[in-house]
């Protein structure tokens, strides 16, 4: 009886814990503009092992305590085949669907072409909508290797216009730091407060494997059997979501685990656009606004009150599951902070120039 009695109350508890994340009325906007010219199949690489690490930095921030809304937007430019003017291409525009994001940056590739830095920031200013309130946190990180005045529009008027906005322009140069300073990739940073980082986007990232990542994918299969897909979205994001996985697992174990540490937080990883548990959450109404047809097949036919007990049960699951997750995530971290004790300091990459400006940018209007 004790332990049935304990089987209940941490149900309750994980059900009260899935609803009680407040989230921020704050925004962070994170816009990344890629090169994707011939000699930029290095940096791509160092996006895919480090996307997932970003957004775990990202969503540890805080403003006055609540957690903060993550919209990323992702662009490339500098490519042949790309057809809009100025060889600058939208992949996404603002989404909190990572799955999305993740999806647009593995399919991302290579070709010669002309690299406009100016073009390719002030088309992400003009598609955009940008939040006009100055405590989101706004940020654009361009990458590439050519000299960052090259092109028809001034880098320097765009720059007027992204201090107006409150937009910080961070800027990673794929090369010796000194011949980007000479390209102007730091006055492309400096002139709206951004930072500007050199990297070698050749280099491969050098990853931590842990004890507990393989424990993290176990945990991940049973995660996604707690998603059901509605609607006309459903089926090709449930779909989306297992392509994603298995995109970090190719990159390695690290990142996969990686990924899953995202999906185990309910403030980054919300997918109230398709999934019926995450919908339920964000409006408690959402049942009688679904045509029975668009219901997952578990669903139909039922009464109002046995979907409500379905949606209930699964999200009690995923809690439980979620907060396993994010046990086995501060064991991972902790072990990892101990190796990187041993180890010799090594320089930035994409990942960790992005994780640091990210959070010494947020500090500055009043983020923690």
């Amino acid at each position: 009886m004790k332990n049935l009695i304990a089987t209940i109350l941490c149900f309750f508890f994980a059900i009260a814990s899935f609803l009680a994340q407040p989230n921020s009325p704050r925004k962070i906007q994170l816009v990344i503009l890629f090169d994707t010219s011939n000699s930029m199949d290095g940096l791509i690489e160092q996006a895919k092992a480090r996307i997932w690490a970003i957004v775990n930095e990202t969503s540890n921030l805080r403003f006055q305590g609540l957690i903060p809304t993550l919209e990323i937007a992702v662009y490339d430019y500098g490519n042949t085949g790309i057809s809009t003017p100025n060889w600058v291409r939208q992949q996404t525009p603002f989404t909190t669907n990572l799955d999305v994001v993740s999806e647009k940056l593995f399919s991302l590739r290579t070709s010669g072409g002309d690299e406009f830095c100016g073009a390719a920031i002030q088309r992400s200013l003009q598609d955009l909508f940008w939040s006009p309130d100055p405590q989101d946190l706004k940020l654009i990180y361009i990458a590439g290797n050519e000299p960052f005045n090259q092109g028809p529009i001034d880098f320097k008027s765009v720059c007027e216009t992204v201090k107006s906005k409150g937009i910080f322009v961070n800027t990673i140069y794929c090369g010796d730091e000194v011949q980007g300073i000479r390209e102007f990739w730091k006055e492309g940073a400096t002139c709206s407060n951004g930072d500007y980082f050199s990297i070698n986007s050749n280099d491969r990232v050098q990853h931590i494997s842990t004890p507990y990542d393989g424990r993290i994918q176990e945990q991940n299969l049973k995660l996604n059997a707690t998603y059901y897909g509605f609607g006309s979205l459903g089926t090709y994001n449930l779909s989306n979501q297992a392509v994603q996985d298995m995109n970090a697992i190719t990159v390695s174990g690290a990142v996969a685990a990686e990924r899953v540490v995202v999906k185990s937080k309910k403030a980054a990883y919300n997918n109230a656009s398709w999934d019926l548990i995450d919908a339920k959450n964000s409006d408690s109404t959402v049942l009688k606004k679904i045509k029975e047809e668009e219901l997952p097949k578990e669903l139909q036919g039922k009464t109002l009150a046995e979907k409500e007990k379905f949606i209930a049960d699964k999200a009690a699951e995923r809690a439980l599951i979620q907060e396993e997750i994010g046990k086995l995530a501060k064991e991972r971290e902790a072990y990892i902070q101990a190796e990187k004790a041993k180890a010799v300091a090594t320089k930035d990459d994409f990942g960790t120039a992005i994780a640091k400006s990210l959070k010494e940018k947020a500090k500055t209007i009043g983020y923690e």
